[in-house]
């Protein structure tokens, strides 16, 4: 069910500025850029920017789990004590996402990649 992390996802308070500079410290052209997501494909990991991150409580960087089904990957993270963050959501095309916590507090957040 759990595939790998495959995402780190970082707020962006200024994404035209973060996108300069990730393009620059990576080498990458982003991929993908509108004002809701920038996302950048770095070897086979996605690097993206979010500006509505912290509207959600979320200022630092989220690493995700790319999932086979991401409702039974919450319904097994929850029945081993995590608790949920953020709530599983569609974020646009189809693409299923949401956060949760490990019993220690730590933030994490799971992909459906149905869509990829």
């Amino acid at each position: 069910m759990f595939l790998g992390l495959k995402s780190v996802i970082f707020p962006s308070a200024n994404l035209e500025a973060d996108t300069t500079f990730w393009e620059a410290a990576t080498g990458v052209k982003a991929y993908f850029a509108q004002p809701y997501y920038v996302g950048f494909k770095v070897g086979d990991q996605e690097l993206g920017l979010d500006p509505n991150a912290t509207k959600e409580g979320l200022d630092y960087p989220v690493s995700y789990w790319h999932v086979k089904d991401v409702n039974e990957a919450a319904k097994q993270l929850i029945a081993n004590g995590a608790t949920t963050n953020t709530e599983i959501r569609d974020v646009g095309g189809g693409m299923m996402m949401g956060t949760f916590k490990d019993p220690s507090g730590n933030v994490f957040g799971i992909i459906d990649i149905a869509q990829e």
